[in-house]
């Protein structure tokens, strides 16, 4: 078969990526490609994702019921796919738990989708870093099977989690995951926290890494820069929740009494 290279070395691809691969081969045009995909998927070497991507499905596997990579679907959605979020946690395995759901980054994200039993959803970068072309902060790229992805490191993920808990798994899944990492770069969290230039976010580091200062070893000059962006008056830990709580007014932040005493419920 002589497409059997690129199937191994593309466990998951776009129509676009089969085109580039056709041309080089001189293998006709769309009506052959198309022909092409579709005699793969009714031979049950590949199945179709969504619109213009697809996945491969080893020799023997059956096509309904082999686990595809959703690292790699969520990687291949948009040419500028960041795994970011909890996806990001879960991919440098630093996650609490495990999810259904994946998230990536991207100037302009497709809606969100279900493929099987996971809903891939994307997120636009945030505004603030796209004023200045830093869309790219903090992301570098990976190996998964035998394809690059990218992906948000520890450092920005940290921030990005209390930025937008709502994508995160909760205050839990946030404390709990990001207190399994033993260390972060703090000048990188810092200086990205910064860029993002929103009080509330600042102000939310600040907090978590005071809690955090004696075992991530924090030192006044990374809270300083945090608390002069601090709000001036308080905040909600979650301003989409409202949860009730109590004043940390060193950061203006109402904060939920189990994120303040770390307390999840856990039967002693």
């Amino acid at each position: 078969m002589k497409h059997t290279g690129f199937f191994q070395n593309h466990p998951v691809f776009t129509i676009e990526e089969f085109a580039q691969h056709q041309s080089v081969r001189g293998g006709g045009g769309p009506r052959a490609r198309e022909a092409l995909l579709a005699y793969y998927k009714k031979t049950g070497r590949i199945v179709r994702v969504r619109r213009g991507l697809y996945a491969v499905v080893p020799t023997g596997a059956t096509p309904d019921s082999y686990p595809v990579d959703p690292f790699l679907v969520a990687s291949k959605l948009t040419e500028d796919a960041v795994l970011a979020y909890h996806t990001a946690l879960e991919f440098h395995g630093r996650a609490y738990s495990v999810q259904e759901d994946f998230t990536y980054l991207a100037s302009r994200p497709l809606r969100p989708f279900r493929f099987r039993f996971n809903l891939f959803r994307g997120v636009r970068f945030p505004k603030a870093l796209s004023r200045v072309g830093k869309e790219n902060f903090g992301v570098s790229t990976a190996e998964q099977v035998s394809m690059k992805v990218r992906v948000t490191s520890l450092e920005r993920t940290l921030v990005d989690l209390l930025d937008r808990p709502d994508l995160s798994g909760g205050w839990e899944e946030i404390w709990r995951s990001l207190g399994s990492i033993e260390f972060f770069d703090l000048d990188k969290v810092v200086e990205y926290a910064l860029l993002l230039r929103n009080a509330t976010t600042a102000a939310k580091v600040g907090f978590f890494l005071d809690q955090h200062r004696e075992p991530l070893m924090v030192e006044d000059r990374h809270l300083t820069p945090l608390h002069s962006l601090r709000p001036r008056q308080p905040h909600y830990l979650d301003r989409t929740r409202r949860e009730s709580g109590r004043l940390v007014s060193k950061w203006n932040l109402v904060i939920p009494t189990e994120v303040l005493d770390r307390a999840w419920g856990d039967v002693l």
